[in-house]
């Protein structure tokens, strides 16, 4: 018995230590994966903070991808790699061990020549080894680049001409390069360190600098908004510095208009061109600092704008023929072609002076400037509603449809609660000093350019009946009435017209009672009893580009 007690004794501590393996097996699987991921993670942080200490101390442009677009080879190893970093100025692509290499080896787009003695008036090709676009072709031998798969043949940073591995020769590398197509369009390093040595010296004869004794040298400055619309911008500020010289390019996010315009004092008089990657808002915040630039005695570096549309409306882009909204269907080559070939024209602009009503007020009058259009009554409104739901919920209005659809649920909404109707009780209207009877309605519109609300010819309405004609650049504001939001979506598909109200210098709209909802070129707010004066304030120099019209851009010309 003894015995058989000794082994039942054995038999239970049998299982006991098998409990105990079994659960130390399961906490080694349980911390384990743990300890590899805190490891991984420890690690990968690491890496990211030596990546973006090299980025934040490199000459170059670094961003980093976890995939490319198109096949790339790593210019420091040669390898074939599917993510790694690129510099967006001269075009280098790397992977991530090689990356610190590859920041000390290759030297980036310089945007000042250091260094030179006198006053160079040309530079040698920047040569980029690997990673051509397909569709380029040898300036030697003019056979297709980039064909073999692996790290061959060069590009130039600054021509953008491309040369096979077995064409190219010791006088290509020391070769004045040209420019290439867009020689006319780019700041050359050598002329900012000519016009910068000029400035110590406190001389001023820019003249005799070339390229500004070239006739044809039309230097132009891109200004991106990298928030408009589909948040497009941060991919155009890569694309036009791989083009152009990267200081002729400023995103909007980190430098104000005002500063990054100071530029034009550095080169020829009436000569520079800015195109403004943005919506209408983003156009006329620039247009507010060219402004600026005549008040400090400027008016002589006055740029003229272009517009590459980015936002949700685009009405001031589709009148000057730029389009109704931008979402990459052109190359960025295409469109400083289409700068260089636009035409010069004037943008009226206006100033609106919104006086509180009351004798016991004594804040100053609000004042607004307008290129587009002031309303009063439901696309106001509508403009309204979709400000407070996008301050509140941002991230979700970065869509041009989405934008659109919450507009159309806006507009929907006001259709069926008359938020203004009896505008013409509430109202008085003034043009050129006549007072206008109002018959009944909603909304009130003043106009200064052909579109509004996204593409619609408002004043034109359906087209079928005679009107006074409408530009932009005589001085005169087209004032319109409309009936509610399910008027002005007739009115967009050319079901109605508007009911015309007039043409006039100056128009002054009173607001005896009750708050209303009132815009300038789409910026809202509430209103409460008021008197509104429209007035003319200056000319804006604008371009315009004639080379797409859609149907109603035909009719209006022929009516004309």
């Amino acid at each position: 018995r003894p015995g058989s007690a000794g082994m039942e004794g054995s038999g239970d501590a049998s299982p006991a230590g098998a409990d105990w393996r079994l659960a130390l097996w399961t906490l080694c699987s349980v911390l384990l994966p743990v300890l590899i991921t805190a490891w991984c993670s420890l690690q990968r942080s690491r890496r990211q903070l030596l990546i973006r200490d090299i980025f934040r101390k490199s000459k170059h442009d670094w961003h980093y991808t976890d995939l490319f677009g198109s096949p790339s080879y790593c210019c420091v190893c040669a390898q074939h790699i599917l993510r790694g970093a690129f510099c967006s100025c001269c075009g280098l692509r790397v992977c991530e061990p090689c990356l610190k290499k590859a920041d000390r080896r290759f030297l980036c787009k310089e945007i000042m020549m250091r260094g030179s003695a006198g006053a160079p008036s040309s530079m040698p090709h920047h040569w980029i080894r690997g990673n051509v676009p397909l569709c380029s072709c040898c300036m030697v031998c003019k056979q297709q680049c980039g064909t073999q798969p692996k790290l061959c043949d060069y590009r130039c940073v600054w021509c953008q001409y491309t040369v096979h591995d077995e064409c190219m020769e010791d006088c290509l590398r020391t070769e004045d390069c040209t420019f290439g197509e867009f020689k006319d369009l780019i700041i050359p390093p050598y002329y900012l360190s000519a016009i910068n040595q000029m400035r110590k010296e406190k001389r001023t004869s820019y003249e005799k600098v070339v390229p500004y004794c070239s006739k044809h040298w039309m230097p132009v400055m891109v200004l991106a908004n990298t928030r408009s619309g589909n948040n497009m911008g941060e991919i155009f500020l890569g694309e036009f510095k791989m083009l152009l010289n990267p200081v002729q390019v400023f995103d909007l996010s980190k430098i104000a208009p005002a500063k990054a315009l100071q530029l034009c004092t550095w080169l020829p008089c009436n000569a520079v061109r800015v195109l403004v990657c943005g919506g209408d808002g983003t156009v006329g915040w620039v247009l507010d600092a060219i402004d600026e630039m005549k008040i400090k005695g400027q008016e002589r570096y006055i740029p003229q704008v272009a517009v590459l549309p980015l936002g949700t409306g685009n009405d001031l882009s589709n009148t000057l023929g730029w389009g109704a909204g931008y979402a990459g269907e052109v190359p960025v080559e295409q469109i400083l072609r289409n700068v260089m070939e636009a035409d010069g024209i004037k943008l009226d602009r206006w100033k609106v002076q919104v006086t509180n009503k009351g004798y016991y007020n004594l804040r100053k009058p609000k004042v607004f400037t307008m290129n587009n259009y002031f309303s009063v009554g439901p696309d106001a409104l509508m403009a309204l509603n979709f400000h407070a739901h996008r301050e509140k919920t941002p991230s979700l209005f970065s869509s041009r449809i989405i934008n659109k659809a919450v507009y159309f649920f806006y507009g929907t909404k006001d259709c069926l609660v008359q938020e203004c109707k009896d505008l013409n009780k509430k109202v008085e209207l003034e043009l050129d000093g006549e007072r206008i009877e109002l018959p009944n309605l909603e909304g009130i519109i003043v106009l200064n350019i052909g579109y509004w609300g996204g593409g619609c010819r408002l004043w034109e309405g359906m087209g079928d009946e005679p009107y006074p004609l409408a530009r932009h650049d005589d001085g005169l504001l087209e004032v319109v009435g409309v009936h509610g939001s399910f008027h002005c979506a007739q009115i967009q598909v050319k079901l109605a017209n508007p009911v015309r109200l007039g043409q006039a210098h100056t128009v002054r709209l009173i607001l005896k009672s009750s708050k209303m909802p009132m815009q300038v070129d789409g910026e809202p707010w509430a209103q409460g009893p008021c008197t509104v004066t429209i007035t003319h304030k200056t000319h804006a120099l604008m371009l315009y580009h004639s080379g797409e019209q859609t149907d109603d851009d035909d009719a209006s010309s022929l009516s004309e």
